[in-house]
């Protein structure tokens, strides 16, 4: 059995440049002021309907308003992010738990008052706001702001349905806490191990077969056995969302993200496609491939990661993986690799899996005057160097937009996705040309795999989720129910070469996506396509693609993606587009068959 990679020294971050624990009294103080800064906003009410005929003054009045706003966002999202980043890392802490449940609805209280400027902003038409903006220069800096809210505004309710959805949505909220409270809880009983759901998933990447069945049972026995409490958070979740998207009068389940995406729904609809008519070249194959390699008829479920070897897969310390992750940065431009440097020479990065630790990883933007945190499990392996690379690039995106000012920087997660996806494949590109022939397809099984867990998966995700929501309108769905969905579109996507034994069917249960931010997961294959097409462009021009890309980064949310995209060439509204990414994906699959 191979020995445990250690985990004791690894980092933790320290959230004392937020505040300094639950009872700092600058919490008190910002929410208060946050209060004070939302009376004087509330004085405009009014008084943006009033200006409409006066372009002068209507263009002062939004600058002033917005302004306003972007203070009271900055207030609240601070705080709301120390209460997230403490609790994710305490989720078997009811007082975290708690503190962060009370700040919601403090905040929600607090963000109510300002709900009518939106609104009122929306009430203008077309004409009269760009008269505005062109009136007024220091309106004129919040247009592509002011786009993304008007947006919304086919979708609005009255102002006191809306009031009434703010005031309720922390005990709306209150089912996810009960969701990551359940998982954070979560305890898989293995060969008289007791793991927690992180240490189960990256089990199933374990060398040796025995363990990862020992785990991937062990895990699907955990999962049936919360089943119940989990389906009951998601069906309920999924209700809620069904009522509110029938008022708001959305088309579909996925309108109101593909809106916050700013994407259009059928260069979703071709995403899906593209990918969809590639699984039998591209999963189906590469999976019957494995399978031959392991000398197998078909991989059983828990085989689907595993690594081609038996020997034990070579681990990377946290200093190793700190310096692959800032060499590749700074192999494209060193703006990056200096940006990623202050997250290892802060204590900004929580890496140490730990009991009360939720799964996953992220990178928490907080707020444009402050900086970013990253949150990940980190257990050794090549993935877990990627994911770093991964979260560091969110970590770097953030921080070149920060500049822009919270409101602006905030950038569809369509977009958001690029900058973390390039970075793993930097560093992927510095793993496979360090390799020995041996080693090289081993990297290439993974790096198949990491595409086909970022494309296929999430595609196969999002599937799952439309045909949930679909039946969801009809009734709640039983977990047997939610389970035999989540069968089929797996089963459709991994093909005859993986078996979906027992216990599979409960693995629906751990994708905090779906309760959390439903329609959230195709963004990931967006990403990664686009970022094929990206990676493509720099290969073509080395020296011209570091500034543009540095130049997309920085512009946050300012542009959509089809503007973000149209200085590299590339117009991912066509189905080509995603097609010729998964082509990219089909020719590795190609050169791992050459080595079978």
């Amino acid at each position: 059995m191979n020995a445990p990679f250690k985990t004791d020294n690894l980092p933790e971050w320290r959230l004392d440049d937020l505040y300094a624990d639950r009872e700092d009294p600058r919490i008190a103080a910002d929410l208060a002021c946050a209060e004070r800064q939302n009376h004087e906003l509330a004085a405009l009410k009014g008084q943006l309907v009033a200006a409409r005929a006066d372009p002068a003054t209507l263009g002062e009045r939004l600058d002033r308003g917005v302004r306003l706003y972007e203070a009271v966002t900055n207030l609240l999202w601070g705080v709301g992010a120390y209460a997230s980043l403490a609790a994710s890392t305490a989720r078997d802490d009811p007082a975290w738990a708690k503190f962060e449940a009370d700040f919601r609805a403090r905040a929600a209280q607090i963000g109510a008052e300002s709900l009518f400027f939106t609104l009122e902003i929306n009430e203008l038409e077309d004409a009269e706001l760009a008269a505005a903006l062109a009136a007024n220069p220091g309106a004129e800096r919040w247009r592509p702001w002011l786009r993304r809210v008007r947006l919304t505004r086919p979708h609005e309710l009255t102002p006191d349905l809306e009031r009434m959805l703010v005031d309720r949505s922390p005990a709306v909220a209150n089912w996810g806490r009960l969701y990551d409270e359940t998982l954070a809880k979560l305890v898989s009983e293995v060969d008289g191990e007791s793991l927690t759901l992180p240490e189960a998933l990256n089990r199933l990447s374990d060398p040796e077969p025995a363990r990862r069945k020992a785990a991937g049972e062990g895990l699907a026995k955990a999962l049936a056995e919360r089943s119940s409490v989990l389906g009951l958070c998601l069906n309920t979740l999924a209700f809620e969302k069904q009522v509110e998207d029938r008022w708001r009068k959305y088309a579909t389940p996925a309108a109101s993200r593909h809106i916050a995406n700013e994407v259009d729904a059928d260069a979703v609809e071709a995403l899906e496609a593209a990918v969809v008519e590639a699984y039998p070249r591209v999963s189906h194959r590469y999976y019957r491939l494995k399978a031959k390699v392991m000398g197998m008829e078909a991989l059983n479920y828990w085989d689907r990661n595993a690594p081609l070897e038996t020997a034990a897969p070579k681990t990377y310390g946290w200093d190793e993986a700190r310096g692959m992750v800032l060499e590749s940065f700074a192999a494209l431009a060193p703006t990056f690799a200096d940006a990623a440097q202050s997250f290892f020479a802060q204590p900004w990065i929580d890496a140490r899996p730990r009991a009360g630790k939720q799964s996953g990883a992220y990178s928490h933007p907080v707020t444009a005057d402050r900086h970013p945190y990253v949150f990940m499990n980190y257990m050794g392996e090549r993935r877990d160097v990627l994911t770093l690379a991964h979260e560091l690039g969110h970590a770097v995106h953030q921080t070149l937009c920060r500049p822009l000012g919270t409101l602006l920087a905030d950038t569809p997660l369509t977009l958001a996705e690029t900058a973390s996806i390039f970075g793993e494949g930097l560093v992927f590109e510095r793993l496979l040309a360090s390799a020995t022939p041996q080693e090289r397809r081993g990297l290439l099984a993974g790096k198949i795999e990491d595409g086909l867990n970022t494309v296929v998966r999430q595609i196969a995700f999002h599937r799952f989720e439309t045909r949930f929501h679909a039946a969801r309108r009809d009734g709640e769905l039983a977990p047997d129910e939610i389970a035999s969905l989540f069968l089929e579109v797996m089963g459709e996507s991994l093909g005859p070469a993986v078996t979906l034994n027992d216990g599979y069917e409960h693995y629906w249960a751990y994708v905090s996506h779906f309760v959390h931010s439903p329609f959230y997961v195709y963004a990931y294959a967006f990403g990664d396509l686009l970022v094929r097409g990206l990676m493509e462009a720099r290969r073509e021009n080395p020296k011209g693609f570091a500034p543009l890309y540095e130049q997309l980064l920085a512009a946050g949310g300012t542009k959509t993606y089809v503007e973000a995209l149209a200085p590299f060439g590339l117009n991912p509204r066509e189905k080509a587009f995603w097609a010729a990414g998964m082509k990219q994906l089909e020719r590795l699959v190609d050169e791992f068959e050459t080595l079978v």
